[in-house]
């Protein structure tokens, strides 16, 4: 008679945890956004996450935690418990951590990806009388001319320097780099005739190129984008990038590992369905983002050749602090 009783105590206590966790979520989700209000990763979570609260039936306090290069809100999100209360809403930068030196951690070991939701695309840009259109021009020009053409830079791993290491992996990019304090100021300085070329993410600088006050001489990716009709992407006179690419910065949604598999599962299931919204979409398409709509293994796999290439390339080119070998990070 014990025995039964305890059978069923123990399977009542199973239907009553069983029913809990399916309620999932029970209290308010905390958000952390890695970046500053109203920055790329911030506007990208704020409309995607009001439909993915809808999926959930739950609610996601957000609040931006910025510094590190994001460490400081990944840290955070490493801190607390591997519940599904506490998401990283953040961008590609902590799959650099390791080779910058600025942590021992990244997503693929240290969290669970919900959902990618989107990339930029990298370009290079020059001032409008730039007597170069093409990137092709840009490179008999820089052999003719070494070290006068002027490249804005933002420090180092920053886009900019990592799309120019990417160039210069095939081509002899022979220039004066300009530092400056993130993409606005040197976007700015570009427009002023201070500097003549510099890698840019196409959604920041789209205005400025509809605008004629810059002009588009590259399109760092593997296909024709409809933002820039009539740009050929760089692989069709340099196929040798198309082993680097896809690549630019991306947006995703992540939890501590060891949160539970089916909380994460019903937490991608609302990021990506709330990814489907008309408004989300023609935010993407407004700011020149591309969907990625990735989660579970595909978002793993995307992110390990992303940090593949990425850290690869910055060590090449001397921006590292230590070696991807260090780290098991195999070379592409």
């Amino acid at each position: 008679m014990k025995l039964k009783l305890f059978g069923a105590v123990s399977a009542a206590a199973l239907v009553i945890a069983g029913a809990a966790f399916a309620e999932y979520p029970e209290k308010e989700i905390q958000g952390i956004i890695q970046w500053g209000a109203g920055g790329s990763t911030d506007a990208v979570m704020r409309a995607v996450t009001p439909h993915a609260e809808e999926v959930l039936g739950g609610k996601v306090v957000m609040q931006n935690m910025t510094g590190g290069v994001g460490a400081i809100a990944a840290k955070f999100t490493m801190t607390q418990k591997a519940d599904g209360y506490t998401l990283l809403m953040g961008a590609e930068n902590p799959m650099l951590y390791k080779v910058m030196g600025l942590g021992n951690f990244d997503y693929n070991s240290d969290f669970e990806p919900v959902a990618l939701l989107a990339r930029g695309v990298p370009i290079l840009v020059a001032r409008p009388d730039a007597p170069y259109n093409t990137f092709k021009e840009l490179v008999d020009y820089m052999a003719a001319n070494p070290e006068e053409v002027k490249f804005g830079s933002t420090g180092p791993g920053g886009l900019p320097s990592v799309v120019t290491a990417m160039l210069d992996a095939e081509v002899d990019i022979s220039a004066t780099f300009v530092p400056y304090d993130g993409d606005g100021p040197a976007l700015t300085a570009l427009q002023g005739g201070a500097i003549d070329v510099m890698p840019a993410v196409l959604g920041a600088a789209l205005e400025a190129i509809k605008a004629e006050r810059i002009k588009v001489i590259a399109l760092v990716d593997s296909t024709p984008n409809e933002a820039l009709p009539g740009i050929p992407p760089i692989t069709e006179d340099f196929p040798g990038y198309g082993k680097y690419l896809p690549w630019g910065p991306f947006f995703g949604v992540f939890v501590k590992a060891g949160t539970p598999d089916d909380v994460v599962a019903k937490l991608s299931a609302a990021y990506l369905e709330g990814a489907q919204a008309t408004d989300f979409v023609e935010l993407l398409h407004n700011r020149a983002y591309l969907p990625i709509n990735l989660s579970g293994a595909e978002a793993k796999d995307y992110m390990a050749k992303w940090q593949s290439v990425t850290s690869w390339l910055v060590y090449d080119a001397g921006i590292a602090k230590k070696s991807p070998e260090d780290f098991d990070i195999p070379r592409p």
